[in-house]
Formats: C-alpha cells, structure tokens, sequence
C-alpha cells in the first residue's frame, strides 16, 4: 500500500505554512526544553523535521495496516462481552501498532510522556488515519479528551491520568442522553459530592457515546441540585477500572462500524471533578466539542480523500463504448469538481488548526512564562478567529464530504453499491460526519453570529487585503461577491426579525463560506501555482451559487415564510 502521508503533496505544503515557525516557537518555548529532554527540538527545521518523521510513520501504517485492516473491520466490529467492549481483530491490530510506535497523545506535553507536536500535525494525522478507516479514527482520535484535561483540570488529576495516554489509554466523552442529544444543556445524569470532598458518584444513563468501554471518561453531569439549565452542570473524569459501569448494548449503525457507540448506565460511579463546578458545560465541554468538530473537519477531509481516490481509479480502469470512462465529460467533471472541493475543505481545515493551535500554544506559554500586552491581545484575536471558524469547517466539510463520496459511488455505477468496493463503506462512514458533534444545522446556528456580527466581513475584507497576483480577475470576483453579501447580510439586519435571520441563516452562512474559502484557495496559490486551477473552478462555481442565493434573499417577500409552516 502506499504511504498516506508522502502520497499527499498537499500536507507536507500546509506543514510548511508561514505561520507555522511562529506556532512552533510558542509551543516549544522558544526551543528551551532541549536541556531538559534529549528528543525535544533545538530549532524550528528540527522541529519540523520531527513532524515529518512523525507522520511519515503514521502514513506508513495507515497505508500498510489500518486501510488493509477496514474492510474486515466494517465487517466483524466490536462486541460485547462480560460487561467489556471487545475490539474487532484489524482494531486491536491498529491500536497496537499505534502503541508501539509511540503515537498516542503527540500533542501532550513532554513531562507527561508526550512530544509536544502542535495542533497542525496532530490534525494532520487525523486526516490521514480517517483516510485508512474513519471509524478507527474515532478510536485514536478521541485523545482530545486528553487535551481537556491538561487544559482544565487539577495538577493532581493531570499527573495521575495524562501520562496513560501515551502509554495507549484509550478515552471517550460521555455526553449524551436518551433525552439530551442536542441539546446538552438537558443533562440529567447526577452527580453527588461524597463526604471526602474529593470524589463524587454518578447515577444515569448515557448514550450514543463513541468508545464508551474507554479507559479514561470525561462525563457531563447535574452536579447542582434544583437546576435545570447549563448552570447546573459539571465535568467528570470516570477511570474504568472502578468497574461502576454497565454497558447496556453497542448500537448497530449504519456506518463506522468499527467504532463501538455504547449506552452506559452508571451506578455509583466514583468520578473526580475537572475544573470548577457549573462550568461543565459553559467551558469545558465548549471547548471539548470544538476540538472534536475539528477532528470532524480532519475526518471529514480523510473520508472525501479516500473516496475521490477510489473513483479516480475506477474510472481510469472501467471501461464502456471502447475507452475509459474517465475520459467522458460527465465523468472528468465529477472528478475535477470533488477535488476542488477537497482543496477547498483541506484549505479551511488548516486554516482553523492554525487558529487554534496559536490560541492554545500561547495558553501553554503562559504555564511558564507571563505573556506580554500584544501577546494576549493577538491570543484573544486568535481565540475568536478559532471560535467562529469552527463550525464553518465542521458545516463545510462534512457537507462536502458527503457530496464527494456519493459522487465517487455514483461513478462507480451498479458495482459502487455493492459490498465489493471500499467506496460503499466509504458512502456509509461518510454520513454520520454531518450529525455527530453537532450536526449541520446547529453549526448554522453557531456560524450565524459570525454573519449578524460581521466577523466574517472582516475576516474576507483582511483576506482582500493581502496581495494577490498575477489572477487580479478572480479577486475581483471574489469582491463582487462580497459586496452582494453586504447587501444580502444588511437586508436580513435592517428586518430586525429573529425569525427571517434564522430563515436565512444557512444561506449566509454558505454565502460568506464560499468567499472564504475562495480567498483561501488563492491564497494557497500564491506559495504553489498548483492550487490556482482548483481557485479558479471553485471560485467561479461558488460565483454562480452566491448569485442565487443573493437573489433569494433579497427578492424574498417576509410573509411568503408563513408557506413554509407546517401548521
């Protein structure tokens, strides 16, 4: 199989990102850990060095074991036996691959067993293993609850369970309720202060929790008696070995089979807190969630890849009427369009790592150091960017995903739908990347603010600043649409009815997403020519869908809405 990492000349290109020597700098505190660990980097190009190494492995063994292990995966799962999760045969096997090469909690500091990687190669590796088997990824991946913990929680706690994860602690985040799914906030699982004033029990049922037979838990709870709203909630770490679990069942899902989805039922369950209490939700999970919207983003780019691959292959091989049918129009447009896409996806993917990793490599700066005035400044700038271009990616990319990977089935024809092919597990995993962690229509409702706001105005208006040469014409595109966006956006504002907003949401949002990621896709070109044709074809793409979206909003009568009601 081949390597998933050096396959891929788009990784390696947003590895080497400008930003990038300023991101590291932080997150190695200026290089000064080399005295203290002999594998820690002396200067930026051995940092980067490492990375490179790094992700050269985890492309060899996504390549060589966890794509080779997917099928067989999908096919046999988990299951349950004595109250324990038992992995399928391929899933163990990647895990102890994994183990073994020393690639569980890369981005955890290094007095914890850690390496210290920022959050772009960490992203970077989740891509790649979602490419091998989005459901493994889901495994692996899930070592952001880790990152909660160093973030939030006690020293006491941090030095008890982060250095587990190196060691191959696998995690989960208990979140969901039969009766609280999206709406979190209606948390009933309880939990109640033992007299120690250290420990607390847990009482309820959880469900739809991804690995929920984890070794290590972070568990939404009602602490406060007599609440009913996010106030009343806190965070949890439950260690399995308590054994104060039951599992009720594995879901039996459509896709990402490999990935047990559990119910738990907790009965006492000895739980320590993380952070303070009735921030639960208002912080820690926030921030929980939107690290695993962007391990979505991640998955959602490795999925598509995968998929686009596999009907690349395809329809260089199908033949039908005396040629391969990759060299009929209907066929090469499909193609073009899914990889411009995907460059599109891939491009405001890295860029929302990039935000976050500055916001959370200036945090773990300040465990060090005091940070100057300009330094918390630009933190809070970064912070916000990362806050509002997370459920854009989250949106974006799992829409696509889903658009990319039922073309790749569609050229595939009647083999796609069967079981012969990757592309119909590919088709299946696909789907969920649009529900989980949020689905499309919540991250409307958190992108939204970013629209009423301005924000995103701002964000396209700094992206026009920058120069952009030789294709002046494509930026001038790109301002023409702009400028219909202002005047769709201030038509929506001048109704000042909630309502017609959120009528319209999801079409601002997609109006001000296409800009983005246009000015992205040309940024992108200006550092490699190669991007420019996939500018190009996005750009004058999402030209067209802007147009008729612009026309929508602003020719649209505010009593038509009542049409719309079913009542």
């Amino acid at each position: 199989m081949a390597n998933f990492y050096t396959d891929n000349k788009s990784l390696k290109f947003y590895l080497s990102h400008p930003l990038m020597p300023k991101i590291i700098s932080l997150r190695e505190f200026d290089y000064t850990e080399k005295n203290e660990y002999d594998y820690a980097p002396i200067d930026f190009e051995d940092a980067l060095d490492s990375y490179d190494k790094v992700l050269e492995i985890i492309g060899e063994i996504s390549g060589d074991i966890i794509a080779v292990n997917a099928d067989d995966v999908d096919k046999e799962g988990p299951h349950l036996v004595n109250n324990e999760v038992v992995y399928a045969r391929g899933t163990q096997e990647n895990l102890e691959a994994i183990k073994n090469a020393g690639l569980f909690g890369i981005s955890l500091p290094r007095k914890y067993g850690g390496l210290n990687f920022s959050i772009v190669p960490y992203v970077m590796s989740a891509e790649i293993v979602s490419r091998a088997d989005a459901s493994f990824s889901n495994i692996w991946g899930l070592q952001d609850c880790a990152e909660t913990i160093h973030e939030f929680a006690s020293e006491e706690i941090k030095n008890e369970f982060l250095p587990r994860f190196p060691r191959g602690a696998t995690a989960a985040m208990a979140l969901t309720e039969p009766d609280a799914g999206s709406d979190l906030q209606a948390v009933q699982l309880k939990a109640t202060p033992n007299q120690d004033g250290k420990t607390w029990r847990l009482n309820g049922v959880k469900r739809f929790i991804t690995n929920g037979d984890a070794d290590i838990s972070l568990v939404l709870a009602r602490s406060e008696e007599n609440t009913t709203d996010a106030r009343g909630l806190s965070l949890f770490l439950y260690d399995r070995n308590s054994k104060a679990v039951t599992i009720r069942r594995i879901e039996n899902k459509l896709g990402i089979k490999g990935s047990p989805t559990c119910e738990l039922v907790f009965r006492d369950a000895p739980a320590l807190l993380v952070g303070e209490r009735k921030l639960g939700l208002i912080k820690y999970v926030i921030a929980l969630m939107n690290s695993a919207r962007l391990g979505v983003g991640a998955q959602s780019v490795g999925i598509a890849e995968a998929a686009y691959r596999e009907a690349l292959k395809y329809a260089n091989e199908r033949e039908q009427f005396g040629k391969a049918i990759v060299n009929y129009p209907a066929i090469y447009e499909m193609l073009i369009r899914m990889k411009v896409k995907i460059d599109a996806m891939r491009s405001l993917l890295y860029e929302t790592a990039r935000f976050v990793d500055i916001n959370k490599s200036y945090n773990i700066a300040a465990e060090k150091r005091k940070l100057e005035p300009n330094e918390r400044n630009e933190q809070k700038y970064y912070q916000k960017m990362a806050d509002m271009y997370t459920p854009l990616l989250k949106l974006i990319s799992s829409e696509y995903c889903n658009q990319i990977v039922y073309d790749a089935l569609q050229i595939h024809g009647g083999p796609g739908f069967m079981k012969d092919f990757p592309v119909e597990r590919l088709y299946r995993d696909a789907r969920i990347t649009s529900i989980y962690e949020g689905t499309s229509q919540l991250q409307v409702v958190a992108a939204i603010r970013g629209v009423t706001t301005g924000f995103y105005l701002k964000a396209i208006q700094d992206y026009d600043s920058q120069i952009i040469i030789p294709e002046e014409y494509l930026k001038k595109s790109l301002q023409l649409m702009t400028q219909q966006y202002k005047e769709t956006v201030d038509k929506v504002n001048t109704e000042k009815d909630s309502e017609i907003v959120e009528f319209h949401s999801r079409r601002l949002v997609e109006m001000a997403g296409n800009i983005i990621l246009g000015y992205l896709l040309l940024l992108d070109s200006q550092r490699n020519p190669e991007f420019l044709k996939s500018a190009r074809i996005f750009i004058e793409n999402a030209k067209s869908e802007n147009q008729s979206m612009h026309e929508y909003i602003m020719n649209f009568n505010d009593r038509e809405i009542d049409n719309f009601k079913f009542i």
